[in-house]
């Protein structure tokens, strides 16, 4: 998928508006006055061939700051809990991956993080809560990640980050890009406020 998209930011097909790449294909947005299924896949099909030769960009190492439990991680004890190991296991087992950013989804600057140790899949909320605090860090089935802004949400939270995860008036914006190394620091409250 990284591959095929790369590919399309190299050697853009006319008339495609945009690309939204998921864990395992890229949606492609193309302009129905200019051109049409049959053509983007014409075009497309002989370019497919080439996929194995496009060299993707060195990965970017990003360090996100987090600050565990208690009013910045609601659902760490639950998830603890779960799992049958204390809140500070929890912590340290999250915060000793290397995550790897699949794509951006859900919203700007959210990045789907795949890398979760195993021991720390939990399922998502029965019920989305309707209000999420920007920064928090939750954890969903295998994957973790960070919510960029304060939204409905049924992730599991086990953290949050004061780290700004998009900014419009940033260049790129979003602080994640896919195919970033993501390692989180565990950070005491005090650090959090400064």
């Amino acid at each position: 998928m990284r591959r095929l998209q790369r590919l399309l930011e190299l050697n853009p097909l006319q008339g495609v508006l945009n690309l939204h790449p998921a864990y395992c294909s890229v949606l492609i947005r193309f302009d129905a006055l200019v051109t049409g299924h049959r053509e983007v896949e014409a075009l497309l099909r002989p370019r497919l061939e080439n996929l194995d030769t496009i060299a993707l960009p060195e990965p970017r190492e990003v360090e996100i700051p987090v600050c565990y439990g208690g009013e910045f991680g609601g659902d760490l004890a639950e998830v603890a809990d779960m799992h049958g190991i204390t809140p500070a296991q929890v912590a340290a087992r999250h915060s000793s991956a290397a995550y790897t950013v699949d794509f951006l989804g859900f919203a700007p600057g959210f990045g789907y993080l795949s890398g979760l140790p195993g021991e720390l899949a939990t399922p998502r909320l029965p019920v989305p809560r309707r209000s999420v605090p920007a920064g928090s860090v939750g954890i969903a089935g295998d994957q973790t990640g960070v919510y960029p802004f304060a939204t409905a949400g049924g992730w599991r939270l086990i953290g949050r980050t004061p780290v700004a995860m998009f900014r419009p008036d940033r260049e790129p914006m979003s602080l994640l890009s896919i195919g970033d190394r993501v390692r989180f620091r565990p950070i005491s409250a005090e650090e959090f406020a400064e």
